[in-house]
């Protein structure tokens, strides 16, 4: 069997859930798995679902990515952890999450729901807690390689985003975003009575932490402030396995990303970053893609999480740039049907077409890509 890398885009709604699968092939393989982020709360069911078709002896993952806080990417996760860590469907070796104790010399969280998991981590998988880098930020240095993080089997991921700026920027707007749910910054007590009301992350039972496990030492480190600039504070990557690649950027902002990846060029001694497949960022939103970045990366496959709801993902502007700014013949994979990704199928059937799209099978949503 030879080597596989798949990713899989899981119907999260207007949000992401990616599952990662990969493997060295071989006459027994071993499956090693990702997890980048969870969707919203109204997906749950569907990354439930696929946690529990993964056989019993096979649930340990090599990590998984908490990219930002905005809900279309946390909240399934909180959902997850929310219950005792030996009740996981799922457990990690690695969390990569972007809490204030990880970034104090930012005053920066993550809203009420980076509070929610700020908490939960540090009460159900402390040790995990951004292992790889030594508990310390996922951040891109100012100066210097980008972070090369080396997993199971040979899975080098290389950080591409948040930068220090981007971090920085999201310091303004936290007050007003934790005011809206009358939580003072830092007030983990009364974030985590909130949570205990909050009955769609932990569904007709209680939570078994209590007031005892809210000790001073997770007061003093996790309280904090964030801003509205989430996105830009999206961690992103690229992963490279077997001759294969993946930009996995999440939410992230072209003014982070691009400048990392002119320095990963700069040190490989390349002019463009040669990979399989591209995440789009921001599920397809015109505020999330450049000019500047196509000329950057040559991809033949991007990917676009989105069934179009609330925000309208993809948008039109960025399906274009992708289509007239690619370096060869691209293929489109969707994980909805919908009117928001559509349109796009008709021109791709006519002959001598300038892209390829992939949508589910009939009837089905979410989809798979072989790399």
């Amino acid at each position: 069997m030879e080597a596989r890398f798949d990713i899989e885009m899981l119907p999260a709604l207007h949000g992401d859930a990616l599952w990662v699968e990969y493997s060295k092939g071989g006459a027994r393989p071993v499956t090693r798995r990702l997890l980048i982020d969870g969707g919203p709360i109204r997906s749950y069911a569907a990354l439930e679902q696929r946690m529990e078709a993964v056989p019993h002896g096979e649930r340990g993952f090599e990590l998984f990515v908490v990219s930002h806080v905005d809900t279309d990417h946390i909240e399934g996760l909180v959902r997850l952890m929310a219950a005792p860590r030996a009740e996981w469907p799922i457990q990690p070796k690695d969390i990569w999450f972007n809490g204030f104790r990880h970034v104090s010399r930012f005053p920066v969280l993550g809203g009420r729901e980076g509070e929610f998991l700020s908490a939960l981590i540090f009460q159900r998988a402390f040790d995990e807690w951004n292992a790889a880098f030594g508990r310390d930020a996922v951040v891109v240095p100012d100066e210097g390689p980008l972070p090369r993080i080396e997993l199971a089997d040979d899975m080098v991921l290389t950080l591409v985003s948040p930068d220090s700026a981007m971090l920085e920027r999201m310091a303004k707007q936290w007050e007003l975003d934790v005011a809206r749910w009358e939580i003072l910054p830092g007030d983990l007590e009364a974030a985590w009575a909130q949570l205990v009301n909050e009955n769609k992350f932990h569904p007709d039972r209680e939570l078994t932490l209590g007031p005892e496990d809210m000790s001073r030492r997770l007061l003093e480190q996790l309280k904090g402030r964030d801003g509205s600039e989430a996105n830009g504070s999206s961690i992103a990557f690229l992963a490279e396995f077997a001759g294969k690649s993946c930009l996995f950027l999440a939410d992230a902002d072209m003014r982070a990303v691009c400048p990392a990846i002119r320095r990963l060029l700069a040190d490989t001694g390349g002019d463009v970053l040669k990979v399989n497949a591209v995440k789009v960022s921001h599920h397809g939103s015109k505020h999330n893609i450049t000019q500047e970045f196509m000329t950057l990366v040559d991809a033949e496959h991007f990917l676009f999480s989105s069934n179009g709801a609330v925000h309208g993902h993809p948008e039109d502007a960025a399906v274009q740039a992708v289509i007239q700014g690619s370096r060869r013949r691209p293929t489109l994979w969707f994980n909805y049907r919908s009117g928001f990704t559509e349109p796009y199928e008709a021109d791709s059937l006519k002959p001598n077409a300038k892209y390829v799209t992939r949508y589910p099978d009939p009837g089905l949503e979410g989809i798979v890509v072989s790399l």
